[in-house]
């Protein structure tokens, strides 16, 4: 199961954040998206990304131009039929997942593999939506993909070991950490990271501390490079608030209920830094 030629459905985040990964490393990209102005968002994205690479000196000019030319964007699922390996990093919605694998299914090669970036969803849901759950596959990436060497590699109960050992090649291939994870609501990182930045919210919303005290605490206080609240608005508090009702709907344990305040600053519109406002506030540039 060579793969050779990505897809990418998503140029957000994730999306333009795991072609670029896939393209310093010298791999064909496709990156998809819905419209042309998202499409554009993420190559300027990218650009930027390795314009600072470039003015550290931690890579070339002409190295940038050839990741560059490793993508091609489209705004069709259609475009991603002849790849080997599509990896699908749209928002965390069950039905939308879905739906997204259904037609990428129809669409692509019969051993292209299918693959999610989801944070929480269960990949045994998304391949029984297919014909092929033997070549589906979780691949969990960390924000911000291009440093961030970890990721988690998820066996839904149909996925085939030959799919694994493809798709765990692949990521070492592009300097990734593969690690194995059992298909399971939030699988490793999120199981823990994501009750913790529930709490430092719960203890927010008691008003044990202003967020900056909470942030400054779990900084000096456990060694964290950044506090949990600013984690959080990094993430996306919509990205929290589903991670946390998937945990919790998937174990129907209480210690993972979503806390109030959180679900009710998301009423207000308030999802961290892609909207300006969070926990901490972000001036446009």
């Amino acid at each position: 199961m060579g793969i050779g030629k990505i897809g990418v459905v998503g140029a957000g985040t994730m999306g333009n954040g795991i072609s670029q990964a896939f393209a310093v490393a010298g791999r064909e990209v496709v990156m998809m998206d819905v419209g042309e102005a998202q499409v554009q968002r993420g190559i300027d994205t990218i650009s930027t990304s390795l314009d600072r690479l470039v003015k550290k000196e931690k890579m070339s000019a002409d190295q940038k131009s050839a990741a560059m030319a490793h993508i091609t964007t489209a705004t069709s699922l259609a475009a991603l039929a002849d790849c080997d390996l599509v990896i699908e990093a749209a928002s965390e919605n069950v039905n939308l997942k879905l739906k997204i694998f259904a037609e990428l299914d129809e669409l692509t090669k019969p051993d292209t593999i299918l693959a999610s970036n989801t944070s929480s969803i269960s990949i045994t849901r998304l391949a029984a939506g297919t014909k092929r759950p033997g070549q589906v596959i979780g691949m969990h990436f960390f924000n911000p993909v291009p440093l961030m060497a970890l990721v988690e590699l998820i066996n839904g109960l149909q996925t085939s070991a030959a799919t694994y050992t493809a798709v765990e090649k692949l990521a070492k291939s592009i300097g990734k950490a593969p690690i194995k994870v059992k298909n399971s609501p939030g699988f490793v990182v999120n199981r823990m990271l994501c009750p913790m930045i529930n709490e430092a919210v719960f203890a927010l919303g008691e008003g044990l501390a202003t967020a900056a005290e909470i942030d400054e605490a779990m900084k000096l206080g456990c060694n964290h490079p950044i506090g949990p609240l600013a984690l959080c608005d990094l993430i996306g508090l919509d990205v929290e608030l589903a991670v946390m009702q998937v945990l919790y709907e998937g174990t129907k344990d209480p210690k993972y209920r979503p806390a109030p305040l959180l679900v009710e600053m998301l009423e207000a519109g308030y999802l961290g830094r892609k909207s300006g406002k969070g926990f901490f506030e972000y001036p446009a540039k």
